[in-house]
């Protein structure tokens, strides 16, 4: 019991220490909010995650790394699978499904993704027809998501993906390349890691599309020329760039179960700087109880508390499978409830 409770005096520590570092080094109030495009790449995926407030930089093993450290997915020695569905803020669907398998060289993982936004559909209004002209626009956004890590040594691993991003509202789209880097460190010290990540570094969307074609009067005072073809080009979007740094460490307490804990800086090219911050508790490495904080410092945010729980079932050379299940609080925006399904093959 003296080697768990210093294990667990440990790892506070090491998160405080952490955390008060990032505050001296990092925090700011300066805050880009509305000047990047492709906001939907900044929702966390995964209900294990969210319901550690988005701590996982240095956890990520599951197909969930190909969002947030790819290098995470080389730790995984079997195919998995996770799907996740989010009745996300003000009646809108997120979707996400992910896969990673282990190659036969190089130490080495390949993963895939795909993240839906369906954002529904609304009434064609006009000036002249300001309740609807009978028409129906609808909008939504995706990424597909192409990674590979590899483990360069038996405790260091590397990942980068490539991904390309798309935005659409009625007859206007518009989409880009760009790539996720990142690294992850099992330290000396057991059950202490360390991971770091830079997501979304990529081009900028320009949206075109015929609903911009438009006629052009450009003399109003001259009768013979008037419905000149015209097209409203617009300026590109950059993509929400999220750099994470993040720490964790996991303590087996005997009877007890285990016990993890995990801290991320979030350092966002859009907003201030924050802190994500999470605990889990596992008994029998098969049912789970978790809690965190998402945003911490961050100027004018709304969300804050998450909690949630899974049930593990995962038995070495058979099938299994992960069900979990995350609360966030948003404030005004009310709640958002996230469920995923892991299968391990």
């Amino acid at each position: 019991m003296i080697k768990q409770f210093c294990g667990v005096t440990l790892s506070l520590l090491l998160l405080s220490g952490f955390l008060t570092t990032v505050r001296a080094q990092f925090e700011t109030n300066v805050s880009n909010v509305g000047t990047t495009a492709a906001p939907f790449l900044e929702i966390g995926v995964g209900a294990r995650a969210m319901a550690m407030g988005g701590a996982y930089v240095a956890l990520a093993n599951d197909p969930t790394a190909v969002y947030y450290n790819p290098a995470g997915i080389v730790w995984s020695d079997r195919m998995q699978l996770e799907l996740m569905h989010n009745e996300w803020l003000i009646d809108t669907n997120f979707d996400f499904i992910a896969a990673t398998l282990p190659l036969g060289f190089f130490n080495s993982s390949i993963g895939m993704s795909m993240t839906m936004v369906d954002y529904g559909e609304q009434k064609v209004r006009t000036v002249e027809r300001p309740t609807g002209t009978g028409e129906l626009y609808g909008s939504r956004d995706y990424a597909v998501t192409l990674s590979y890590a590899s483990a360069m040594t038996t405790q260091f691993s590397f990942g980068i993906s490539a991904k390309y991003v798309n935005q659409k509202i009625w007859n206007v789209s518009g989409g880009t390349m760009a790539m996720d880097v990142g690294v992850f460190y099992n330290t000396p010290v057991q059950g202490l890691r360390m991971g770091m990540s830079i997501n979304n570094f990529g081009g900028k969307i320009r949206m075109s599309g015929r609903d911009l074609h438009s006629t052009f009067d450009p003399d109003q005072q001259n009768g013979g020329i008037d419905r000149i073809p015209v097209e409203i080009l617009t300026d590109g979007s950059p993509l929400p760039v999220i750099f994470r740094a993040g720490i964790s460490y996991q303590r087996e307490v005997g009877m007890f179960g285990s016990i993890l804990l995990t801290g991320d800086l979030k350092h966002p090219n859009n907003n201030t700087e924050s802190v994500n911050l999470g605990a889990e508790y596992g008994f029998g490495n098969t049912f789970f109880l978790r809690a965190g904080y998402a945003n911490l410092w961050e100027r004018d945010s709304i969300s804050g508390i998450t909690i949630g729980g899974g049930v593990d079932y995962v038995t070495p050379g058979i099938p299994g499978f992960r069900v979990d299940y995350a609360f966030s609080d948003w404030g005004v925006l009310q709640d958002a409830h996230r469920f995923s399904l892991g299968i391990v093959f």
